[in-house]
């Protein structure tokens, strides 16, 4: 881990995140409780913090009030409000304009938003990952395999995934393919529904990866195979069954050699991506292999996810993990890399 002693707390911060002027008055309350939150525990650690909303798709013109020589900016922005899918041009708009930032870089993030691009990628390097295929309606008999779960082939934060994901058969799968293709308006990605314990492991670093203590998905209250996913009210929808009824368990229970392997495969996931800084991998355990679902690069930073909740098993605060990160950052930054 960064000791006290080799990180520095006196490095200027740009909170860079995004408000969406379409959210409801509670998720933009919510998105600023948690800004609020980061810029304490920041301001805690020593770091100057500046906060920067976005709220528009203007985001060049914001930043001419900052000199990128003076801040490291850390990017919690997942998008440019009005512009789907934009989170990789945050990362391009700051390099443009010479800011150093926490995370991975564009291309990095733009990948990892294609689901079969980043299975192929895992296997090219073989690390296991649930056999899946592209369906775009007219190779949809080519699936024989089941239970298997449909996702839209190009979104995050389980965007599209309920219950009915979850396919038995092939009557299932073409009616579930045709609601993606028809309300995501892209194709549709199916793989084999690995039906065993879920992991969330979170690594940082760069060159050395450090692995914060993995969280498991407890679905254990529920018996239908359709239930036992992370769907998005899992995450996002207070009072929905999935979200009251999963339990998160950090440290998952695992024995040595368990949790070695878990840690190998999250590692080899987080390296054969490019990810930089951070990152959260998602992964399913069946018969002694650790299938790999997602890679999350520049993964959500709010203080209840299961990355802040595992940092602080070891030790690092909210601020101090963000510390981390900052520091991690400055390693880039043309002036505040030359004086560390």
């Amino acid at each position: 881990m960064m000791e006290p002693a080799q990180r520095r707390t006196d490095i200027p911060v740009l909170i860079l995140h995004n408000i969406d002027p379409v959210w409801d008055p509670n998720e933009k309350s919510t998105a600023y409780e948690a800004v609020e939150k980061l810029k304490t525990g920041l301001h805690e650690e020593g770091h100057p913090v500046v906060d920067v909303p976005v709220v528009d798709d203007s985001l060049e013109e914001t930043l001419q009030a900052y000199h990128p020589d003076d801040y490291i900016v850390f990017n919690w922005c997942e998008g440019l409000p009005g512009l789907p899918r934009s989170e990789d041009r945050v990362a391009r708009i700051l390099e443009a304009c010479s800011f150093a930032y926490t995370g991975s870089c564009p291309d990095v993030i733009a990948f990892s938003w294609d689901k079969a691009a980043t299975k192929d990628l895992l296997k090219k390097n073989d690390i296991p990952t649930p056999a899946g295929m592209v369906v775009n309606g007219r190779n949809i008999g080519a699936w024989s395999r089941f239970p298997a779960i449909v996702k839209p082939a190009y979104e995050h934060c389980s965007f599209g995934i309920t219950e009915d994901a979850v396919v038995t058969n092939a009557s299932e799968l073409k009616e579930r393919v045709a609601f993606v293709r028809s309300t995501f308006r892209q194709p549709a990605l199916v793989e084999d529904f690995i039906d065993g314990r879920e992991f969330h492991v979170t690594l940082w670093g760069n060159g050395k990866i450090h692995a914060l203590p993995p969280a498991e998905m407890d679905f254990s209250a529920f018996k239908d195979v359709r239930d036992r996913l992370c769907t998005f009210d899992s995450k996002f929808c207070p009072g929905s069954s999935h979200y009251e009824n999963i339990t998160v368990r950090i440290p998952a229970e695992l024995d040595d050699r368990e949790l070695a392997l878990l840690n190998r495969t999250a590692t080899a996931a987080y390296q054969a991506m490019g990810c930089r800084d951070y990152a959260r991998i998602d992964l399913r355990l069946l018969n002694g292999v650790y299938y790999v679902l997602d890679v999350n690069p520049n993964a959500d930073f709010s203080p209840d996810t299961s990355s802040i909740l595992a940092a602080e098993l070891v030790g690092l605060s909210y601020g101090a993990m963000a510390s981390c990160l900052v520091n991690l950052a400055a390693l880039r930054h043309p002036v505040y890399s030359t004086r560390a």
